[in-house]
């Protein structure tokens, strides 16, 4: 353990020059006086760092002093995908190898590539969970990464929508993708490649079970084919509705891709409103989305999505008058 804490003290101070005490002890989360001592035992070793005093001082290396020791770990290594990501690497239960890999990256790079990749890192950052939408907390992540890449099998107690709500499977987990801050799990079962959302996983039990992946097996290709193959069963329908002037005009508000796309391809009437036709799911779910736009939008067909949207009308009516 302390040899990783000095062979972290030693890229720090490489990457970033000049840190103060406090500032190791902080990010190392260790006492002043651990730095201290790990300090002393580095100088002890022969590695040239010391200490400028003052306001502005902190402890550095000799110029031109570079340590080789970059090499990175298999964990290191299988965490590189994960640097800039920390809030996926915390999920995975992989933040401590993701930044002693983006550790080691940059104490390998000259000094001019150091700098360019640190204001890379301060200019730009990923966000992955969606506006109003929190990360789903998803307790079983970490075992379900770790069967990914050990390609062992798991049992686990899964709820899912329909009918009985809670099924048991055995899975052999290929690929792990984060979509809107929702982990998801592409596992081999009997029934072939399936994708199951970890959130949903009530209990999971590891094995010491290998598996053989399908070499052919491409998560990105898969992924790609599985939202595609997902919208032609969910959209089932079309409704035409008439946008209002006033919605059209500030689509970049609203947070309904099938309609902005929509309005943005349509030419709009004389009175400024457009007519467009967008994919629903069903009558009661397109009812349930299209009823926060009020009179804003109005369906034109189908006759029984106008009828739906009339009853939930009326109903609001009588609640609130």
């Amino acid at each position: 353990m302390r040899s990783s804490r000095l062979l972290s003290i030693l890229l720090l101070l490489q990457t970033r020059r000049q840190l103060t005490a406090r500032e190791l002890a902080d990010e190392l989360e260790v006492s002043l006086r651990t730095i201290y001592r790990d300090v002393e035992a580095l100088a002890a070793a022969g590695v040239p760092v010391y200490a400028d005093q003052g306001r502005a001082g902190g402890y550095r290396l000799v110029d031109g002093y570079r340590t080789k020791l970059t090499g990175l770990t298999e964990q290191e290594a299988a965490a590189l995908f994960l640097v800039g990501m920390p809030g996926a690497a915390a999920a995975l239960g992989l933040t401590a190898e993701t930044s002693a890999a983006e550790l080691k990256l940059l104490a390998a790079l000259a000094p001019d590539q150091r700098d360019r990749a640190g204001r890379l890192k301060n200019r730009f950052y990923l966000d992955l969970p969606a506006w109003y939408q929190d990360a789903e907390d998803s307790p079983h992540l970490s075992g379900v990464a770790d069967a990914v890449l050990h390609d062992r099998r798991v049992k686990v107690l899964y709820r899912r929508w329909e009918e009985p709500r809670e099924v048991e499977r055995l899975l052999e987990p290929h690929g792990l993708v984060l979509k809107n801050g929702s982990w998801y799990v592409v596992a081999a079962t009997s029934r072939g490649l399936r994708t199951y959302r970890v959130s949903n996983i009530l209990e999971l039990t590891s094995t010491e079970d290998s598996f053989e992946r399908d070499p052919d097996f491409n998560l990105t290709q898969f992924w790609q084919d599985h939202l595609q193959g997902f919208d032609r069963v969910r959209y089932t329908d079309e409704a035409v509705v008439r946008v209002s002037a006033r919605l059209a005009a500030r689509m970049y508000d609203v947070s309904f891709p099938s309609l902005v796309k929509a309005v943005a391809a349509a030419e709009p009437e004389p009175d400024g409103s457009v007519v467009v036709t967008i994919p629903i799911e069903s009558v009661a779910n397109a009812a349930a989305s299209l009823s926060r736009f009020g009179a804003a939008v109005e369906v034109l067909e189908p006759a029984e999505l106008r009828a739906e949207l009339a009853d939930l009308g009326r109903a609001l009516h009588d609640l609130y008058s």
